[in-house]
């Protein structure tokens, strides 16, 4: 008989990352993220002047922090408890939205932070992953936990019968981005895991 199956993101949801990567920003380069409006084009500025970093010049710094500062990151308070909690009736694995070149060291990440869980590494949206992890598992119901809108929707129109949580436990960030309850792509919006839990486990 099939297990149910938990599908979550990393950053934001099992992992801080963007108040690590603000820390080492600040610490190393010169530049401070705002915690300020949903265009985060224009959250990460030059501490002199006050100017916004190019994107370019910004994805770079991101690519950066995940090649040698992934040992800034820390849980999301909850979060370890909640996946441990789950894993006891559903198979759980990570679906990231990071370079095939990362698999190893986000897998060796969260083994460190006390989270054994398989990682699957993706590019864009994360509908059509999601759609082959649920064909490699065929489980008999499946949950998918992301902290960012448009995958939602990706994962919506793909697979319409998995339940989809959008959480952001960065409380700094969650007020800020588009809610995916609200657009109609998701079945639920809860940003903490001690409310998130329940929710999950009704679910499956």
């Amino acid at each position: 008989m099939s297990r149910p199956l938990v599908i979550t993101d990393c950053d934001e949801v099992l992992l801080h990352m963007v108040a690590p990567f603000g820390t080492w920003l600040s610490e190393n380069h010169g530049i401070e993220f705002h915690f300020i409006g949903n265009d985060f084009s224009q959250a990460i500025r030059y501490v002199d002047g006050g100017e916004a970093v190019p994107v370019k010049e910004s994805w770079k710094l991101l690519n950066v922090f995940f090649e040698t500062e992934m040992h800034r990151q820390y849980p999301i308070a909850g979060a370890l408890e909640a996946m441990q909690c789950l894993g006891e009736t559903a198979d759980v694995v990570v679906l990231t939205n990071l370079g095939d070149q990362f698999n190893e060291a986000r897998t060796r990440q969260l083994v460190e932070h006390g989270f054994g869980l398989k990682v699957y590494t993706n590019q864009g949206p994360k509908g059509p992953a999601l759609k082959k992890i649920i064909a490699e598992y065929a489980p008999n119901r499946a949950v998918f936990i992301d902290d960012i809108a448009q995958h939602h929707d990706s994962v919506a129109g793909l697979s319409p019968d998995v339940s989809r949580l959008h959480l952001c436990g960065e409380p700094r960030l969650a007020p800020h981005i588009p809610c995916a309850l609200e657009a109609g792509h998701a079945h639920a919006r809860i940003d903490n895991w001690q409310e998130a839990l329940p929710w999950l486990l009704d679910r499956l």
